[in-house]
């Protein structure tokens, strides 16, 4: 079996963790911080497909939840259908190019803010969804959108690098 995917992928999630939490904290434009964990699971599942992206989605907002959700299992739910429905994309675009992971991953968060939205105000009466949109929604979609532009080929080197030492460790078996 092979160990370096799924440590890679809990290294890559505990560290989007941390930098979303602690530095991008910091760095914010407004109040508005990227979110580090879409790209990660958006991405994810791109490259990889629907499973991946699933369990790196659920273990994304699990550790959202532990932190910082209300309730456990709200943004685990959240981030790992986005991984899931992501993931379905994989078959149809090459991974290899930058526009398409970027319009992908800004509709992901897109829909990450919205579902957000939906569940956490909109059943509560508060009913303001343009000033949720000019001021959370579009500028963390931005923000998001313009990291991702650095952060994803990096992660899709790390996958291309893995995906290399499997193909040569599987031809040392043959």
């Amino acid at each position: 079996m092979n160990f370096r995917r799924p440590l890679y992928n809990f290294i890559l999630v505990i560290a989007s963790f941390i930098l979303q939490t602690t530095v991008f904290r910091v760095v914010d434009f407004g109040g508005i911080t990227p979110n580090l964990l879409i790209i990660l699971t958006a991405s994810t599942a791109f490259i990889k497909g629907d499973k991946p992206g699933l369990l790196v989605g659920f273990f994304s907002g699990l550790l959202v939840d532990i932190f910082f959700g209300n309730y456990i299992g709200f943004f685990a739910l959240i981030y790992m259908y986005i991984g899931f429905v992501v993931g379905k994309l994989h078959v149809i675009f090459f991974t290899q190019n930058l526009a398409i992971p970027i319009v992908i991953i800004s509709l992901a968060d897109f829909v990450f803010g919205f579902v957000c939205y939906i569940l956490m105000f909109l059943f509560r009466t508060k009913f303001n969804i343009g000033y949720y949109m000019t001021s959370i929604i579009i500028p963390e979609l931005v923000y998001t959108a313009l990291i991702a532009i650095f952060y994803y080929p990096f992660i899709l080197w790390i996958n291309n690098s893995i995906d290399e030492k499997e193909q040569r460790s599987a031809k040392k078996f043959v």
